[in-house]
C-alpha cells in the first residue's frame, strides 16, 4: 500500500498549485486555509500493489489521490483484466469512489486500482475535499470535468474494434483528449508524450503484445509516432507527433490503413 515519505523542504501546497489540474493557479494563501502542511503529506505508492478496489456497492474511500510525479495509476476491470482508466501526474484518481457529488452515482463492477510504476501522491482528506467543493465554484467545475473525462475515456475504449490499428488509435485518442483537457499536453513542440508500456496498451485494447508492437512500428513508419531520441527517456514512452492524422486511423475500417499488412 502507501508508505509515507515526508520531505520537510518540499512545499506540497505550491506543488499542487503549479502542477495539478484541480488546484492549478489557485491563490496559495487562500488554499492554505484548507490544506495546512500538517494535513497533507507526500506518500509513495509502489508498483503492482493494490491501492483499493473501486465501485464496490456502498463502500467508499476516505480521500482523493493527487499524483505529484512519476509513474502512472491504472484501474483494471474483471474478469477480462481490461484497463479502463489511466491517470498520469497532474491529475487525480479516486473521485468515483467518494461518497459525494457524482461519486454517489458512479457504481459498477469491482475494479482494482493500482500504481503501475512507483508513484508519488498526496492524499486529500474527504472532509477537506467536500469543503472545497462546497465553497469554491472554480474547484467544483474542475471536479465535475474529471468525471466527464473519465466517461469520455471509456467512450473512446468502446470504439476499440478488433482491427488492431483502430484499437491502438482509439486508446491514443482517448489519452490525447484527456491530457489536453487537463492542460498537461502537448509540449511546446506540439508533441504528446505518454508513458505507455506495451502491456498497458495490450490490456486496454484487448490485443496481444506482439500485435501492439507491430502496430506501433507501423505508426512510426507512417509518421504518426516517433521514437524517443533521448536515451535517458524510458523505452515505454510513446510520442505522438501527428494527432490529426491519428484521427483517420481512429475512424478507419479494414481497408483504410495501407501500412497494416493484415486484413
Amino acid at each position: 500500500m502507501a508508505k509515507s515519505t515526508p520531505k520537510p523542504d518540499l512545499n506540497l501546497l505550491k506543488c499542487l498549485i503549479e502542477q495539478n489540474f484541480l488546484f492549478r493557479g489557485m491563490e496559495e494563501t487562500w488554499l492554505g486555509q484548507y490544506l495546512s502542511p500538517s494535513l497533507i503529506k507526500e506518500e509513495k505508492l509502489f508498483s503492482n500493489r493494490p491501492i483499493y478496489t473501486a465501485f464496490r456497492p456502498n463502500q467508499y474511500i476516505d480521500g482523493l489521490y493527487v499524483i505529484l510525479g512519476e509513474g502512472l495509476v491504472i484501474a483494471r476491470s474483471a474478469p477480462l483484466d481490461r484497463i479502463i482508466s489511466i491517470t498520469y501526474p497532474g491529475s487525480c484518481f479516486g473521485i468515483r469512489s467518494l461518497p459525494f457529488s457524482f461519486g454517489l452515482a458512479a457504481q459498477g463492477f469491482p475494479s482494482l486500482v493500482e500504481a503501475y510504476k512507483t508513484t508519488h501522491i498526496v492524499k486529500i482528506p474527504l472532509e477537506t475535499l467536500q469543503t472545497l467543493y462546497q465553497e469554491s465554484e472554480e474547484f467544483r467545475q474542475r471536479y465535475h470535468l474529471l468525471f466527464e473525462l473519465r466517461q469520455k475515456f471509456q467512450y473512446h475504449l468502446l470504439n476499440c474494434s478488433t482491427y488492431p490499428p483502430q484499437a491502438v488509435a482509439s486508446l491514443l485518442r482517448a489519452l490525447i483528449y484527456q491530457e489536453r483537457e487537463l492542460g498537461n499536453q502537448p509540449n511546446e513542440k506540439g508533441i504528446y508524450q505518454f508513458d505507455l508500456p506495451i502491456d498497458i496498451i495490450a490490456r486496454a485494447c484487448q490485443l496481444n503484445q506482439r500485435t501492439v508492437e507491430q502496430v506501433l512500428k507501423g505508426m512510426q513508419k507512417a509518421g504518426l509516432l516517433t521514437p524517443a531520441k533521448n536515451t535517458e527517456i524510458s523505452a515505454d514512452f510513446v510520442w505522438v507527433i501527428d494527432p490529426e492524422a491519428l484521427k483517420e486511423v481512429y475512424s478507419a475500417t479494414r481497408d483504410k490503413v495501407p501500412w497494416w499488412p493484415l486484413r
